[in-house]
Order: C-alpha cells, then structure tokens, then sequence
C-alpha cells in the first residue's frame, strides 16, 4: 500500500515547470515544493528547543 502511495505522489517538477502557463507559476511550483522541508524544519527546530529547554531545568 505505501508504494502505491508514494507512487501517486511524485511528480516531475520539470515537466510541471516546462508546461507552465507564466513565469509566475514557476515561482508558486517552486515554493510549493520547499515549503514541505521548511515547515517540517522549523517543527523539529522547534522540538529539539523544547527538549534542550526541558534538560535544562533543575
């Protein structure tokens, strides 16, 4: 099942952006592909914070 999943999800950015109808369409394909690590990023930032924050207490 999680094959098929992922199989479903990817997409060819290239192409996407090849197809694209104006320049702004690059820019939200662009973002909308980081924006994924980014958030996920600030998330575990965020985490790692909290847990060092949590060591620290007497």
């Amino acid at each position: 099942m999680k094959p098929l999943l992922l199989l479903l999800q990817s997409t060819n950015i290239n192409e996407k952006i090849n197809n694209a109808p104006d320049s702004g369409y690059q820019i939200g394909v662009f973002i909308g592909t980081f924006l994924p690590f980014a958030v996920l990023a600030g998330i575990a930032y965020w985490m790692y914070y909290r847990a060092k924050k949590r060591e620290n207490k007497p």
